[in-house]
């Protein structure tokens, strides 16, 4: 059983319901909660308001992620903002030798997706023209960690040096720090480390773009440090969550600097939201897989979800989903203040690296997981399996068979054994890794996690849990700089 789009991507869940799975008498039993669910969603898109939501300030917060895909002006995504990113575009291809995205949470992880997909793990050795003169990419801000961020550092300084004996002009980099506030101690640590140790090297110029809030009245630490400095700005919006602003200039600034088809992956975003203001279930993906999935969790047990792409470069997709499902769901109280410590808890897999590693687990181990598998139907530039060694029959065997053909196989492999032993699976299939179907699978796992938000009666757009650390993490800040 699969629910088909017209562009082909679908969404197969014939191993998450049926008998001896979620039944149908099951999500009929949810029938009024998952439509008191829709009815929360349509006013969400008419009005940006979601019950019960409150800012970390404890003020009304409209929840606008999804107006992202819709670009006219006034909303998030305009054309005056595209126009502004293509003009970022035209700005550092052939002029820019490297990017340095710093950010953390959606910051990162939304990012890393869009270049995951666009430029692969090797992106940074291919000369300027096999970049169609895009800049290198590297990421910091993700971590307190002097060791990589002094190795990122090291790295900058020994190309301005290599171009400098070369006879080149400067090393031109730009650092994207991405931070609503300014104050984010992970990303902003860091960044002024980079900032100064390449400010300080006659060998690089360095430029950089401030990601925040875009609020001048009251500009942020690090609005009014770009005001001062007179850095160019892209929007944090107001309205929408880290883990959503894949779909604004959070994700889109970055994206511009890769040549990634903006205006294809937000036209895969409107497609997929379009798609989900259907009132029908079994046409709604979203609500369908929102609904499969708290049922298997409430009523089986199944509260844990493994998200398992198959492909390397999918793997950050299962990685921002993470935190996307994490923070969304993981809530101590409903929305009438009853402690229910509500959440399913996600788990990063990759296939088929992970098939040798957790399949154990997910084939014999408790029975607590949905295993979500993501999969291409057609890949491009897709490699046949040569018969080197005809001698060896085993080897040759599997020769002549394509790695996604095999890959596919081993997918497949993988969820009919789960399925033979009780275990639960369902499946995204995508044409091809298209900016277009990617921005059809990411929206689609978002509004997934507003559905189930309502179903389970807590707020999936805030994120107390996150502050508690945050508060006591500054006086002990305070006390080591005392104490040095």
């Amino acid at each position: 059983m699969s629910l088909k789009l017209k562009s082909g991507f679908s969404f197969d869940y014939d191993n998450l319901f049926g008998d001896g799975k979620v039944t149908e008498a099951d999500v009929k039993s949810y029938e009024a909660a998952y439509k008191k669910a829709h009815e929360a969603m349509k006013v969400m898109r008419e009005t940006g308001i979601i019950r019960a939501h409150l800012s970390k300030d404890g003020e009304p917060e409209k929840v606008l992620f999804s107006q992202t895909p819709y670009i006219k002006e006034g909303n998030i995504n305009s054309p005056t903002s595209l126009k502004r990113l293509d003009d970022l575009t035209a700005r550092v291809k052939n002029k820019v030798d490297a990017v340095v995205s710093l950010g953390i949470g959606g910051s990162f992880l939304g990012n890393k997706v869009l270049f995951d997909v666009t430029c692969g793990a090797y992106w940074n050795e291919k000369t300027v023209e096999e970049r169609s003169g895009f800049p290198k990419v590297y990421f910091s801000g993700n971590n307190i960690d002097p060791r990589s961020t002094g190795d990122l550092i090291h790295t900058l300084k020994h190309q301005a040096e290599i171009k400098r004996m070369h006879g080149g002009e400067k090393l031109s980099v730009i650092l994207l720090c991405i931070s609503k506030s300014g104050g984010t101690l992970d990303t902003m640590s860091g960044f002024m480390v980079i900032y100064k140790a390449l400010k300080d090297d006659a060998n690089i110029d360095v430029e950089v773009i401030a990601v925040t809030d875009p609020n001048e009245e009251k500009p942020t630490l690090l609005k009014k440090l770009a005001m001062d400095q007179g850095w160019e700005t892209y929007a944090v919006p107001d309205g929408v969550g880290g883990r959503f602003t894949i779909f604004t200039e959070v994700g889109l600034s970055l994206a511009a600097c890769i040549g990634f088809d903006i205006k294809s992956f937000l036209d895969g975003a409107r497609a997929m939201d379009e798609a989900c203001q259907t009132e029908d279930i079994w046409q709604n993906p979203a609500m369908l897989n929102a609904v499969l999935k708290f049922i298997a969790s409430e009523k089986y047990g199944r509260d844990i979800e493994v998200m398992m792409p198959y492909g390397d470069y999918l793997k950050s997709v299962s990685e921002w989903y993470i935190q996307l499902l994490a923070e969304s769901l993981g809530k101590q109280f409903n929305k009438e203040g009853k402690e229910v410590c509500y959440g399913r808890t996600p788990v990063v897999a990759v296939g088929t690296t992970d098939m040798h590693a957790q399949t154990q687990q997910h084939q014999e181990g408790k029975l607590n997981k949905v295993v979500q598998f993501i999969r291409l139907e057609k890949w491009d530039n897709d490699i046949e399996i040569p018969n080197v060694f005809p001698d060896v029959q085993k080897l040759a065997d599997i020769s002549g068979i394509n790695l996604g053909d095999a890959l596919d196989v081993a997918r497949k492999s993988n969820a009919n054994a789960l399925s033979s032993n009780k275990r639960f699976s369902a499946l995204f299939s995508l044409p091809t890794l298209s900016p277009y179907h990617l921005g059809e699978l990411l929206y689609l796992l978002a509004m997934s996690v507003a559905y189930e938000g309502e179903l389970a009666d807590v707020d999936a757009f805030n994120q107390p849990g996150v502050e508690a650390y945050k508060r006591i993490m500054g006086p002990m800040l305070q006390e080591l700089k005392a104490g040095k």
